[in-house]
């Protein structure tokens, strides 16, 4: 059976690297490259991060490359310095060298030269802003044919966002995070013909990081991978944590777990509303994850990190 063609963008999150663990675990799955994106990170210990975990994961020979795109609003500092403590993890660092060879183009152009090279349309992979996807296309407006779809875990449809406004002064609290970085780039995906399957968190609230899975990893521990997983959620457990980006990149090993649902949207770029997915009427026309058979996804986890 042929595999799926996949690149990941993710911005260097806990939940990142768990999601390019995951991936990394899906037999159906051919990843072509990881490209980091400086959102939710500092970027030299997120790319560092990040090929450690594909080192220890037996991947060598897939590619790494740093995004050198800007966003308009920064993530917190306190979300960002997450980079560093997982990159300085001891399970990470056993060996004194990193054999993930990180690419000397940025992640832009990586992202344009995989498109543009692959046999096959590529799915996107996006657990981060869709800033680098957009500055790709405005480089390369042709790649957009090379784009089977993108998954993308960001915006907020029915419920509030998790951009505080206590916390960021002309929010009115609707904008999701991978949105508000760089409402504009969402915006300039949004203008293109490519099929979007959004995981928002409509769904991902509903589906909490738990201790009682915590310590089911734990149990498991003597898996290399379930270690590595235990101990980032360990780090954001005291935290309302939810399984974003890994619910989101679990969809394409088990589409089946999932219910879509279609809506009309449009991407807020200006004022209180900035950042916000907006439902309305005649707009955008994108797939949203509804529901999640959320026991099977649970049980999911745990079996691919058994190894």
């Amino acid at each position: 059976m042929k595999k799926q063609l996949v690149l990941m963008d993710h911005d260097g999150g806990v939940d990142d690297y768990l999601a390019t663990m995951l991936l990394l675990t899906m037999d159906g799955i051919e990843l072509l490259g990881v490209v980091v994106t400086p959102a939710d990170c500092y970027i030299q210990p997120a790319v560092s991060a990040t090929r450690k975990i594909i080192d220890l994961m037996g991947f060598s020979h897939i590619p790494v490359a740093e995004s050198t795109v800007r966003g308009i609003n920064p993530f917190p500092t306190l979300y960002r310095r997450d980079s560093f403590i997982v990159d300085h993890l001891p399970i990470l660092n056993q060996r004194e060298t990193i054999a993930t060879p990180l690419v000397a183009e940025t992640g832009q152009d990586f992202m344009i030269q995989v498109l543009r090279d692959a046999s096959d349309p590529v799915t996107l992979m996006v657990t981060g802003p869709l800033t680098t996807v957009a500055v790709a296309l405005d480089k390369a407006p042709e790649i957009e044919a090379k784009i089977q779809k993108i998954v993308w875990m960001g915006g907020a449809l029915n419920v509030g966002g998790n951009v505080e406004k206590s916390l960021e002064a002309g929010q009115d609290g609707s904008a999701e995070w991978n949105v508000y970085w760089d409402a504009l780039s969402a915006a300039r995906v949004w203008q293109t013909e490519i099929e979007i399957i959004m995981c928002p968190l409509d769904l991902t609230n509903n589906v909490p990081v738990t201790s009682e899975l915590v310590y089911k990893m734990g149990r498991q521990r003597h898996y290399l991978i379930s270690d590595l997983a235990g101990q980032c959620y360990a780090l954001v457990i005291p935290q309302d944590y939810y399984f974003w980006d890994v619910l989101a990149t679990a969809y394409l090993g088990h589409p089946e777990f999932y219910q879509l649902r279609e809506w009309e949207t449009e991407i807020i770029t200006t004022g209180l509303s900035q950042g916000r997915t907006k439902v309305v009427s005649g707009g955008r026309k994108i797939s949203a994850m509804d529901k999640v058979d959320k026991e099977a996804f649970y049980a999911y986890i745990l079996q691919q990190w058994a190894r």
